[in-house]
């Protein structure tokens, strides 16, 4: 939920009707289905168009912890754009102590493991896979990163982190 919860006074009268805004609906957003969003799909230099592709995401916030999910699908009309890519998150990071780690699948010709990575009070992340099949260091994701991007490609990624409101 993302409401501030009330300040309370001494003396107040306590009624069901506060009772249940102030903790049983806040409660209950902690069991509440997930919100679909669409996110937003860009390059360093040029952005890539979906086009006849797909990328659908979804996620959940409690309080100002949220986690959101990803599926970029890459049709047959997709472009890739040039430059690393980022994905779109639902909300601005909040700008903490260190940056959010999460996780990515990239399944084309092969199935890569990768991670993602969210800046401090940024609104998109960095999706990171090895730099080549040998590579023991990361590179962003990018046209070529893992492998060249094509049809039917399937990117998956997720990522938890704090809102900045």
């Amino acid at each position: 939920m993302t409401f501030a919860p009330r300040t309370w006074v001494v003396g107040e009268v306590v009624t069901g009707a506060l009772m249940n805004q102030e903790i049983r609906d806040q409660f209950n957003s902690m069991f509440a289905a997930w919100s679909s969003y669409t996110p937003t799909w860009t390059g360093a230099t040029t952005n890539p168009v979906i086009n006849n592709g797909s990328i659908v995401g979804r996620y959940i916030k409690i309080g100002r912890t949220v986690t959101a999910e990803v599926i970029l699908t890459m049709g047959s009309t997709t472009t890739y754009g040039s430059g690393s890519q980022e994905i779109g998150v639902p909300f601005t990071a909040a700008a903490a102590i260190v940056s959010y780690l999460g996780t990515a699948r990239f399944t084309g010709a092969s199935t890569w493991l990768g991670q993602t990575y969210l800046i401090l009070g940024n609104n998109t992340m960095q999706v990171t896979f090895p730099a080549s099949a040998t590579a023991s260091t990361g590179a962003s994701m990018s046209p070529t990163v893992p492998e060249t991007q094509s049809n039917g490609d399937i990117l998956r990624c997720a990522i938890t982190y704090q809102s900045a409101s």
